[in-house]
């Protein structure tokens, strides 16, 4: 269940102050490798390689250039693979300097849980949607297996997936967002909520395939706060009273957020039981992302829901790193100077900064079912 926003407040305080993380008797796990599955907010290159790159100043903290992420730096990928200390994941897409020795990233911008024809979509997302995203790893894995026993050195197996470490791997899935913003678009709340047991149902049914095809250990994002998105700010100037909670955010959308959630926590539930050999994790990542929204003036992010790349002023609008002639001066979708400071990036991604924040939130296993850290997230329990 979610925390209501009190209760998670006060959570949220006392871990920052005592550093809570659940006491755990199993050993860590060795994971070998990690195979990624999302959207824009775990990309690591994929819609780069597919269609136009990412631009600057995107990628500029950290990598001090375009790296294919839609942030200003890292993403909570990124982090994940620290944490394991392991490299950060090439995109699956991406052809040119790419290492498959420890995993792969299939996640791809725009990418949704259901296909991308389906009623609710529409032109923008991308074609990768989750279930393609399996059918690229299913091929992945055999490809990469007939290359590394056709090998005649060890060289020309150095950046190919070991064939006993798919077994090992730690499979993660950051996705749903998207299928959200579609169906705000198209959908009534009332439709859109008649739609969340399919989006749960087809998530759950790319979950069962992995296992089908050797996976054994999930670590599985839920969606955060999509009401808490800039971008939806932009389009709700002067509000109607109770649209917003006391923290900006469109309630209604956070609702949804929050029921889909709910939805799929509970079928991870069922999974447990019906794929004995699994470890399924699941990750609050609405609460730590709502927390530090709620608690961003406290926490060294003043104002959580400004924008830094960008310029969005009324129903003006320069996306980062754009530009656009707006009353017949020239503006530039340029980047703030505290980076650090914001907790979106671009309006609908976020910032290093936060993604950074969430990660040392969610890694310890504390907003995890089970209460489970993700260096143990081999262990059934």
């Amino acid at each position: 269940m979610e925390f209501p926003a009190m209760v998670m407040s006060a959570f949220f305080i006392f871990q920052v102050v005592v550093g809570v993380s659940p006491a755990m008797a199993s050993p860590d796990c060795d994971f070998p490798v990690i195979f990624n599955f999302g959207d824009s907010n775990s990309d690591t290159g994929a819609i780069s390689a597919a269609f136009e790159p990412i631009r600057w100043p995107y990628g500029d903290v950290f990598f001090n250039k375009p790296s294919g992420r839609d942030s200003d730096g890292r993403l909570i990928i990124d982090f994940i693979a620290e944490r394991l200390k392991l490299p950060y994941l090439s995109a699956y897409l991406n052809s040119l300097g790419a290492n498959f020795r420890h995993g792969a990233n299939f996640a791809t911008g725009g990418s949704t849980v259901r296909k991308p024809n389906e009623t609710i979509y529409e032109y923008g997302i991308s074609p990768f949607f989750l279930d393609m995203q399996v059918t690229q790893f299913e091929q992945f894995k055999a490809r990469s297996n007939d290359l590394y026993h056709q090998a005649k050195n060890p060289y020309d197996r150095e950046r190919l997936t070991r064939p006993e470490d798919y077994s090992k791997a730690l499979y993660t899935f950051d996705i749903g967002q998207n299928d959200l913003a579609a169906g705000f678009r198209k959908l009534s709340i009332d439709q859109l909520r008649a739609a969340l047991p399919d989006i749960v149902s087809q998530f759950a049914s790319a979950l069962q395939r992995i296992y089908k095809l050797g996976g054994r250990s999930f670590w599985v994002h839920n969606t955060g706060p999509f009401g808490c998105l800039p971008v939806n700010q932009f389009y709700t100037l002067n509000p109607p009273p109770g649209i917003l909670d006391q923290h900006g955010c469109i309630k209604a959308q956070n609702d949804i957020s929050m029921e889909l959630n709910n939805q799929l926590k509970a079928k991870l539930d069922k999974l447990r039981a019906e794929l004995p050999e699994a470890a399924i994790t699941y990750v609050d990542v609405y609460a730590a992302k709502y927390a530090l929204i709620s608690n961003g003036k406290t926490q060294g992010f003043p104002e959580p829901l400004k924008v830094c790349c960008g310029y969005h002023v009324r129903y003006d609008h320069v996306w980062c790193g754009t530009k656009a002639t707006i009353n017949g001066s020239l503006v530039f979708g340029d980047a703030c100077e505290n980076r650090a400071q914001y907790v979106s990036w671009d309006g609908v991604h976020y910032s290093e900064a936060a993604n950074h924040f969430v990660a040392n939130h969610i890694l310890n296993g504390s907003l995890s079912t089970p209460p489970i850290p993700i260096t143990q997230a081999c262990h059934r329990r």
